[in-house]
């Protein structure tokens, strides 16, 4: 297999319109290169879709993370979201870097102790637990994000009714006043209640402070709901109740495309650049200004409680911040690649691209959005003699990508994307990023098609393993 441009071809002289190359990792781009034979050779032996993982760059994430709290001296407790991707070999990369583990179900619960979580460092977010998922968190003295009220009088029920009491841990989610229409949380008119409940219930509940979770990507409101909380550490004082973290949950950036392209991108689309003739009314911000890292920055030296900055606040009062980084914990750390199993003349000069698999691997279709980043295209075309690479034949195309589904809305891609030359049975797509959601939120087994395989590659490329059990015994 050799390795498709994704720049100008120089021959043809012609160029993508709107493309949106994606952002790769160096071990990446290199597995991607022309001159390693790994990827088609995992393919041919594992199949199609297939999704790996490459764990050792989640260090190089928190790295970054970490070096803007220690330039605060602000002391941070991340939780790695097991709903972001439930590989295994990310969550024990978390682990063995210190990290806790955000869960929200009792399965995410039974993966990060499994990975090797120590107990104390687990927390469950997530509205509505049911009672077994209260008992086991209960079990492994986990932090419990509590959302309601209701939910505080359900494991008040549960620690009165052991035969050995147990205090349970908690923290109370606060819902923010811009997030009204929000049913998470417990609104501010509900907060001094619940937080008498918790003090006269002392021997059931050890209080460790205050968690929110917002939509969106703006520091701002963070800041916002931090000044609200802040006035709650208070009240929470006066009743004899020590606020020992305020989690602000994820909404992280990630950076997908370069910034530049992407505005680009975003000025000049319109309705012909996509299939159905539909422009998309919201993205994820896939080439954004700033990152993850400058993200803290601004939020730790953003105006907080009184004359204090954030940071200032945290440490006068002693408080850790607490972070679900969803995306951008796992930015870089996997790749999801396709085979193309069939190449389809349409009108116009258009094609689709039917790739094995379907868009339940990977896309935002299915949320009226649009996964922004190109696939990379790696040709299956055999070598000339002398060792060089054959010209792509024919025409510039425009293709959109579709799963092999019966159902016409298994599109991966509506946009139509730019090739230089038409695409091949056989040929591959290579989607990057693809950790933070991409590959999980959506896989099933539609048709009885088994899932995707996983395998974690390590930064030398030269270790392949199975990234989960499942994965393994396929």
């Amino acid at each position: 297999m050799t390795f498709l441009s994704r720049n100008l071809n120089e021959q043809s002289g012609w160029q993508p319109v709107l493309s949106l190359p994606p952002i790769l990792d160096p071990v990446i781009d290199r597995l991607l290169s022309g001159q390693d034979q790994r990827l088609p050779d995992l393919i041919g032996r594992l199949g199609s879709p297939l999704n790996i993982v490459f764990p050792h760059i989640l260090s190089q994430n928190l790295a970054r993370m970490s070096d803007v709290f220690r330039r605060h001296a602000v002391t941070p407790k991340i939780f790695y979201a097991a709903k972001v991707n439930k590989s295994h070999s990310l969550i024990s990369a978390a682990i063995d870097l210190g990290l806790g583990v955000d869960v929200s179900s009792r399965y995410e619960l039974h993966d990060g102790l499994s990975c090797g979580c120590p107990r104390e460092m687990i927390c469950a977010s997530g509205p509505a637990k049911p009672r077994v998922f209260h008992q086991e968190l209960i079990d492994a003295n986990a932090l419990i994000s509590v959302d309601s009220v209701e939910e505080l009088a359900d494991l008040e029920e549960l620690a009165l009714g052991r035969e050995q009491q147990k205090r349970v841990r908690i923290i109370l989610r606060y819902r923010p006043v811009n997030a009204h229409a929000s049913r998470f949380g417990i609104a501010p008119e509900h907060m001094q209640s619940a937080l008498r409940f918790v003090a006269q219930h002392s021997e059931c509940f050890a209080f460790e402070g205050f968690h929110f979770h917002l939509g969106g990507y703006a520091p701002e409101n963070r800041v916002q709901a931090f000044c609200e909380i802040s006035e709650w550490v208070g009240i929470a004082a006066a009743l004899n109740l020590t606020v020992s973290m305020i989690d602000i949950g994820g909404g992280l950036p990630v950076r997908y495309v370069e910034p530049d392209v992407y505005a680009a991108f975003l000025a000049s689309q319109d309705s012909d650049h996509y299939r159905n003739g539909v422009v998309p009314q919201s993205f994820y911000p896939y080439g954004g200004v700033i990152d993850a890292a400058e993200w803290i920055d601004r939020f730790l030296l953003s105006p907080g409680p009184g004359d204090m900055t954030i940071a200032q606040y945290l440490r006068d009062n002693g408080i850790t911040l607490g972070l679900e980084p969803g995306r951008s914990l796992v930015d870089q750390t996997a790749i999801s690649v396709f085979c193309i199993t069939r190449v389809k003349d349409l009108a116009n000069g258009t094609a689709v691209l039917f790739a094995e698999g379907s868009s339940f691997s990977a896309c935002e279709t299915w949320f009226a959005s649009e996964f922004l980043v190109d696939p990379i295209l790696i040709s299956s075309r055999v070598p000339d003699h002398r060792g060089a690479d054959v010209a792509p034949e024919g025409k510039p195309v425009r293709a959109y990508v579709a799963g092999h589904s019966c159902l016409d809305e298994d599109i991966i891609s509506n946009r139509l994307i730019s090739f230089p030359s038409k695409p091949q049975k056989g040929d591959l797509l290579v989607y990057g990023n693809t950790a933070g959601y991409q590959m999980d939120l959506l896989e099933n087994e539609f048709h009885r098609v088994p899932m995707p395989r996983r395998v974690s590659i390590s930064a030398d490329l030269a270790t392949v393993q199975p990234d989960d059990h499942k994965g393994a015994s396929r």
